[in-house]
């Protein structure tokens, strides 16, 4: 990536200033911004989020912040209410508290000299999300938004729950957060009550996984803040921006279809990433486009960004299955809209282990008058190779070769195919299927068979059985009757070329992605009522004469000096003695100083998956974090453990969390310590 010193503006910036909120409250900032903006006041672009300014997010935000702030800006970057140095404590995701300190905040940005009161709003993930949801408020100053790596319905397509399916995500996103909201904010900036401020956190945080498990429908606490409960009550232009190896991307093709305003989406084939930083590559030069996006929305400058197509996206080539890649081949395409009218649906049918397709895809379809039903009852090693539900960017977090997975799976597979196809949108498996279980799942992953046989997985879809029709009031399955359901597979851009062969598998489970049923089921599907639909997308002249991206370019990374190296691995680990399969997944960021405040740092997550032969009841979740920070006579310590197990009837949690403070006459002595037991009844999943 280019380091960029020179930028049209020469920028400073405050370490820290407290914004006083409504109730009495000052959330912590960090601001970069012109040195002349007292006498040249400038647009202001928002970051809101919970990871911790001062020390977890500032090397991104060193590479963020500077680069937009010296194209003519004010950033400023916000530590949530309870996160990082500002007051309080954090108890949940999107709380109506949290949308009220936003809107406080963007009118006092608003109001600063430094602003001329137009304010802009952008994120990853949590910022993404809730760049959404204060949009959605309609405070006045706010005058356009950048969502990546988000979604409109926390239900549908979050880390939580995917088609009713309980996602393993969901216990990786409550152990970031019990270590995030378990850490105090820093001496330096808050002073003496940093103690009291972090046993108020340490008390009151609570156990996040054990909220989000008394939700197992999309109620009331989702809805509350999925803002495509109104679509319309978003007013201002959104950016929204994803990649295909997220968990995110449906969501910018809803935002395109249902949004009133003027809304671009950007997709490539990054992760859980800034496409400056994308991984797997290309990245791109990002930074440009947020500085193009904010001169048209803030400052009115007519750089021809409204007579771009609304949708550019990265239409992947076959590439050999791998767990990690450093780059995805592909090229740009772009649409005017969504959906787009010259995308066409092929079908194809499903027969005796093959699919029968139209319109020259590949053989023939009608074949299949006669085709007796289809059993499957997968085994629960199906999905060790499945990877991340989102890819963090932390290799090797992708799905390995499919022929691993398809053993345990029904298999449908076309012919060889005697020209390319693209597709790009979002597939779609119609199912006729019957469970001898009153609650089942379904999970469905189309492949590219290259002529070697390597299957690498194009995309995949889940379903809870009794969410057919809908999740917010799901119904048992009658065991042995016949179901004709919809199941969705994520959006996705891909060639197939001519030489390779399109894969359907289907299976009962997916562990540990997804969390098992509560019994293990046998799935009949009656293939003759069955089909699968793909949008076919037809290449066009004009992807060729799309403007290009420039290379990826930021302002000067943060200077850190590394103290114990960082590990990342996943291992499957197979007791044949006992039976016992273990995926141990470790990210271990080592240890470094941060030379400019002179702060150590230390984050650790291991997290382990494991199941026992075939018993459903045997799977087991744990996770262990620890964090450490310090700087001369400060030192603290944060380590948690969190354990997940279920029976047919409950889902059993036991938590763990102690922190540490080093004493230099007493040593290092534990200041509080908590554990957690409870028992949830498992509602149809």
């Amino acid at each position: 990536m280019e380091t960029i010193t020179n930028f049209p503006y020469a920028i400073e910036s405050t370490e820290n200033e407290f914004i006083p909120v409504r109730d009495g409250a000052h959330l912590a900032a960090r601001i970069w911004k012109p040195i002349d903006a007292g006498d040249n006041p400038v647009p202001a672009v928002l970051e809101y989020i919970p990871y911790r300014k001062r020390d977890v997010t500032r090397a991104r935000d060193a590479l963020n912040h500077p680069y937009i702030a010296g194209h003519g800006y004010a950033c400023v970057r916000v530590d949530l209410r309870g996160g990082g140095d500002s007051d309080g404590v954090l108890q949940d995701e999107y709380l109506e508290t949290e949308h009220n300190d936003a809107i406080d905040a963007i009118a006092w940005i608003a109001k600063q000299p430094w602003c001329d009161g137009n304010v802009g709003m952008m994120g990853i993930s949590w910022g993404g999300f809730n760049s959404l949801q204060v949009a959605s408020k309609q405070p006045p100053e706010l005058k356009a938004i950048i969502s990546a790596s988000a979604t409109e319905d926390l239900y549908v397509d979050n880390m939580h729950y995917m088609g009713g399916c309980l996602l393993s995500d969901n216990l990786s996103e409550a152990t970031v957060m019990f270590a995030f909201n378990s850490l105090p904010p820093d001496p330096a900036i808050v002073g003496d009550r940093w103690r009291d401020m972090w046993r108020e956190r340490l008390e009151d945080s609570g156990l996040w996984i054990d909220t989000w498990l008394r939700h197992q429908h999309r109620d009331d606490y989702w809805r509350r803040a999925s803002v495509n409960e109104d679509y319309g009550a978003i007013t201002c232009p959104v950016f929204a921006v994803g990649g295909w190896a997220d968990g995110y991307t449906n969501a910018i093709f809803r935002l395109l279809e249902h949004l009133e305003v003027p809304c671009k989406a950007l997709i490539g084939p990054w992760g859980h990433k800034y496409p400056h930083t994308g991984v797997p590559g290309p990245a791109i030069g990002f930074l440009d486009e947020v500085v193009r996006w904010w001169d048209f929305w803030l400052k009115g400058i007519d750089n021809g960004l409204d007579k771009e197509p609304a949708m550019r996206v990265w239409m992947q080539e076959a590439v050999p299955p791998r767990s990690a890649y450093e780059e995805r081949p592909g090229r740009w395409v772009a649409e005017d809209a969504w959906p787009a009218d010259r995308i066409t649906t092929a079908r194809f049918e499903l027969s005796d282990g093959a699919l029968l397709g139209m319109d020259g895809c590949t053989e023939s379809a009608g074949r299949r008058a006669h085709v007796a039903r289809h059993h499957v009852k997968s085994p629960l090693s199906v999905g060790m190779f499945a990877g991340k539900w989102a890819s963090y960017s932390a290799p090797p977090d992708l799905p390995s070769d499919q022929r691993e997975e398809d053993g345990g799976a029904l298999v449908y597979e076309t012919g060889v195919l005697t020209e390319q196809v693209e597709i790009l949108g979002l597939p779609k498996l119609r199912l006729s299927v019957c469970s001898d279980k009153p609650v089942a799942m379904v999970a469905v992953r189309l492949s590219d068979v290259a002529p070697s046989g390597e299957a690498t997985r194009v995309t995949y879809g889940l379903l809870n059985l009794t969410h057919r029709d809908g999740s917010a009031a799901p119904q048992p399955l009658e065991p042995g009757r016949l179901y004709h359901v919809e199941v969705p597979l994520n959006g996705v851009a891909q060639t197939f070329p001519a030489g390779h062969k399109i894969r359907l598998a289907i299976s009962s489970s997916y562990w540990p992605l997804a969390w098992p049923s509560p019994e293990s089921a046998t799935l009949s599907i009656e293939p003759a009522t069955s089909e699968l639909t793909l949008p076919v997308r037809p290449p066009s002249p004009r992807d060729e004469t799309l403007r290009q991206f420039g290379p990826p370019a930021a302002a000067p990374e943060l200077e850190i000096t590394r103290l114990e190296p960082p590990e990342h691995h996943w291992k499957l680990i197979r007791d044949l003695a006992s039976g016992q399969s273990t995926l141990e997944i470790v990210n271990d960021q080592g240890e470094f100083r941060i030379d400019e405040t002179d702060t150590v740092v230390r984050r650790a997550t291991t997290e382990w998956f494991s199941f026992t032969h075939n018993d459903v009841e045997s799977v087991r979740g744990e996770t262990q974090t620890v964090r450490r920070i310090s700087r001369g006579t400060w030192k603290i310590e944060v380590n948690t453990r969190t354990v997940m197990t279920s029976t047919a009837a409950d889902f059993w949690l036991t938590a763990q969390l102690d922190a540490w403070e080093f004493d230099s006459t007493q040593g290092d002595r534990r200041v509080f310590s908590k554990n957690w037991d409870s028992r949830i009844p498992r509602d149809l999943v």
